[in-house]
């Protein structure tokens, strides 16, 4: 089938609806949507998405959107394809950059800080004790262990996980359903659903008709979407890759321990093997780290 709307899960498509100026709109609705009435953001100023260390040496970031509102609060939107390791600390490691750079020079500055928000869009089923929840919208801030009390408010971390919306065209209910829907199911659609008549969708559709686009951008799509697609391949033929090896190896074992040591022997291998296919696709090594779940020390190792 061909698709007459772009995927929001590329980074072409998610950037082209969420991180353009000429379609902020978007944006606003969306984190508004989001934080059910507790925001209500008027405008946005995007920032700069490409974060540096403070040595020579240190690991940057690039946010895939990140921008503040009227107030000054500061909001990281990432759109997360395949599951990494390590992800939640990824996310604390961004968040500490929008908070470095409130730090004001001179002797005046009382380390007031402005609210930061890190929101995670996962085209994936969160691990670590989220697999089996039933929620697919996790707000996390800092707790007093002992009371549950919210100890502080201005870190905030949001994760979705797209894949566990299962809301039909006929029970959307509020914006945020809306947006998931969307967010969800816009590749799919092959005309404006009725239940999505406000304004800013009219905006979104219109934006979103791959028809639409010149020449420019329909290259760039389409490089977006082979990309998104050579990464998501390569994470399924790991997935089998990794379960193959590792039963082979324990059954040839015949202990839990070797059991263990096949699947993680097969889980290396299969991660090394991703990451040299996106590496001969030309793919950013940025890229390759968040599919691979390697170190950029050990896929420069590759090269």
């Amino acid at each position: 089938m061909v698709e007459k709307y772009i995927n929001p899960h590329t980074d072409f498509g998610f950037k082209r609806l969420f991180g353009s100026e000429f379609n902020k709109e978007l944006l606003i609705s969306f984190l508004n949507a989001m934080f059910h009435g507790e925001q209500n953001v008027q405008d946005v100023t995007y920032l700069n998405s490409e974060q540096l260390g403070d040595r020579a040496d240190a690991r940057r970031a690039i946010f895939d959107v990140y921008c503040e509102n009227d107030k000054g609060e500061k909001f990281i939107v990432e759109m997360q394809n395949v599951y990494q390791e390590f992800f939640k600390d990824r996310t604390i490691y961004y968040s500490t950059f929008p908070i470095r750079e409130q730090a004001q020079r001179g002797g005046d500055w009382d380390f007031h800080l402005n609210p930061v928000y890190t929101i995670g869009l996962l085209n994936f089923n969160f691990a670590d004790g989220l697999e089996n929840a039933k929620r697919w919208h996790h707000e996390v801030k800092l707790m007093e262990v002992d009371t549950h009390e919210v100890f502080y408010d201005k870190l905030t971390y949001i994760y979705v996980e797209i894949p566990k919306f299962d809301k039909q065209e006929s029970e959307l209910v509020t914006m945020y359903d809306k947006w998931m829907y969307v967010l969800k199911n816009l590749c799919n659609l092959m005309q404006r659903p009725s239940a999505l008549q406000e304004r800013v969708f009219t905006r979104l559709f219109e934006q979103a008709e791959i028809s639409k686009f010149n020449k420019q951008e329909l290259k760039l799509y389409e490089d977006s979407v082979n990309a998104y697609r050579d990464i998501v391949n390569a994470i399924r033929t790991a997935e089998k890759t990794k379960f193959a090896e590792g039963m082979a190896e324990g059954m040839a074992k015949g202990k839990a321990e070797g059991r263990a040591e096949g699947r993680a022997e097969g889980e290396k291998e299969a991660k090394v093997k991703i990451a040299s296919n996106l590496l001969s696709l030309g793919v950013p090594i940025e890229t390759i780290i968040q599919a691979s779940g390697l170190s950029e020390g050990e896929i420069k190792n590759i090269l």
